[in-house]
């Protein structure tokens, strides 16, 4: 198959990297094809390293903890964006190498962006985007889905000049949202992130999104049009309807230990929601691997990360790690925070409500205080909504 050093050069002409792609695309890919999609995804390596190497010099200076982590694309995801994408070309796609930095909040987000824009002319590598193209915080996807991506092209006397990675950049808060849709993808077998699935556990992800935005940033996500009691009733129902939360608090938490080696393999076992992990010494060692195991378990969820802490890996990559613990907490938070947000015009007479507890509270009272047949209440400690009449 050839040297891993070989197969992190581009060898291949960009016209034949597009032709093996539309193969793909086509599923009439042969061994020579797939020989072409490793080696274009293995050449962007360097492209990788001087990218992370470079972040993390400008994160030391950073205030602030900033975590920092990358990422070879699948071989399944790149052929699956072929697929969902009949125009995509493969010498043009911008994600297959990317480096993905997470921050405390949206303020140190922008500012340590502004200052990566601002150092172009000493950062060399040329920005392929307007600063608003892919700002999914200001305005977010109809998904739900909230962060900021850059493209760089490399720009460099090399024969990985031109080759193009992504940055992308999210909170902990955005983070959380994203890896939950990813860990909730894989138990189910579906591709939640992409819009397959089923479409109630899609919506209620649109209402996290929505919730998390609102309360912890101060922002609006996908469904900005609603009031604070329509999103909180919203997310109750289907919450209701799916067993949202049961479902993510059913999913095992993997305790697997990380290595301190910064270069990982990562492969998540659908069906028996188990972690399999390889640590290796260098890049070269991790990438023969890759290639052995992506032969031998065609379809399954395998990817190579490097951080330069096992705790940083576990932040950056936790849909790996089947960890929602963090989301749960939060999503919850914020559904009490805006649920004591309710005015009185969104609660009618709340306000003329005894304070009590509510098993305190009957039918007879809520009439009274309301003169309506019909009263959803919510409790001021955040509890689940309650109805004492119906409708």
């Amino acid at each position: 198959m050839g040297s891993t050093r070989n197969q992190s050069d581009p060898v291949c002409s960009k016209k034949r990297v597009d032709r093996a792609g539309n193969n793909f695309r086509d599923g009439k890919e042969n061994e020579e094809d797939a020989e072409v999609l490793q080696k274009w995804r293995y050449s962007h390596r360097q492209v990788l390293n001087t990218f992370q190497t470079l972040l993390r010099n400008r994160a030391k200076r950073a205030d602030g903890k900033i975590v920092i982590a990358q990422r070879h694309k699948r071989k399944s995801t790149i052929v699956d964006k072929l697929r969902r994408l009949p125009r995509m070309k493969l010498s043009q796609m911008n994600d297959i190498a990317g480096c993905r930095l997470i921050f405390e909040n949206m303020e140190a987000l922008y500012k340590f962006r502004k200052s990566l824009h601002n150092s172009r002319p000493r950062l060399r590598h040329d920005l392929k985007n307007d600063p608003d193209k892919y700002d999914y915080i200001k305005s977010p996807k109809d998904d739900g889905y909230r962060g900021v991506h850059d493209v760089y092209s490399y720009n460099a006397n090399s024969r990985h000049g031109g080759l193009l990675i992504e940055v992308q950049y999210r909170t902990l808060v955005q983070h959380s949202w994203a890896t939950a849709v990813e860990v909730m993808g894989f138990v189910t077998d579906k591709e939640l992130k992409f819009g397959r699935g089923d479409e109630k556990l899609l919506e209620v992800f649109r209402f996290a999104s929505e919730v998390l935005a609102r309360t912890f940033e101060d922002e609006k996500s996908c469904l900005g049009h609603l009031s604070d009691n329509e999103i909180v009733e919203g997310f109750d129902k289907l919450n209701s309807e799916i067993g949202f939360d049961r479902k993510l608090r059913l999913l095992d938490v993997i305790q697997a230990e990380v290595s301190e080696r910064k270069n990982m393999i990562l492969m998540f076992e659908d069906g028996e929601r188990r972690l399999f992990k390889w640590s290796f010494p260098s890049v070269p060692k991790a990438l023969e691997k890759l290639v052995e195991l992506e032969r031998k378990n065609p379809g399954k969820n395998i990817v190579f990360v490097r951080a330069d802490k096992g705790e940083d890996l576990r932040i950056a990559f936790k849909n790996y790690f089947s960890d929602t613990d963090d989301f749960i907490e939060k999503i919850f938070q914020g559904r009490s925070v805006l649920s004591s947000r309710f005015t009185e015009s969104d609660l009618g007479a709340w306000a003329r409500l005894p304070s009590m507890e509510p098993e305190e509270i009957s039918p007879q009272t809520v009439e009274h205080a309301t003169g309506d047949e019909s009263f959803t209440w919510t409790g001021r400690d955040g509890s689940e909504l309650r109805k004492y009449l119906e409708a």
